[in-house]
């Protein structure tokens, strides 16, 4: 039920905002759904859950390395690159958890997420 919720809004919201506010608001959801399996550790579908935000935050990340891979791609190459190689430590520290689950190991990630989010919004505001 709860999923059918959280899917309900996100699809509200595809509708109403615009690319920099869609990717902050996915981010936030990937952030939201690795911090709610690393504050259950201990729920007995932690495993199912663990794998279904991992995947949800590899798709937000393979988008993002799609869209940046792009020569087309508007920002600095600077910042193309380092968001690439982010996401690849992103990429690597997700199957690490999948392999040796830990969920102190799900912070960085959860960090990285919030923080690209609050700078997306950030950006956003000041158009």
């Amino acid at each position: 039920m709860h999923q059918n919720s959280v899917n309900a809004y996100t699809a509200i919201q595809k509708d109403s905002l615009n690319g920099r506010e869609l990717e902050a608001s996915v981010l936030s959801r990937a952030g939201l759904m690795l911090k709610s399996v690393k504050d259950n550790w201990s729920d007995p579908d932690r495993e199912q859950k663990l794998l279904e935000a991992v995947k949800f935050n590899q798709k937000v990340w393979s988008f993002f390395q799609a869209e940046l891979s792009d020569p087309e791609n508007p920002l600095p190459k600077n910042l193309r690159e380092g968001i690439l190689n982010l996401s690849i430590f992103i990429d690597k520290r997700l199957f690490e958890v999948l392999a040796f689950p830990d969920p102190e190991k799900l912070a960085i990630v959860i960090d990285i997420d919030f923080n690209i989010a609050a700078g997306l919004r950030t950006n956003n505001a000041g158009q």
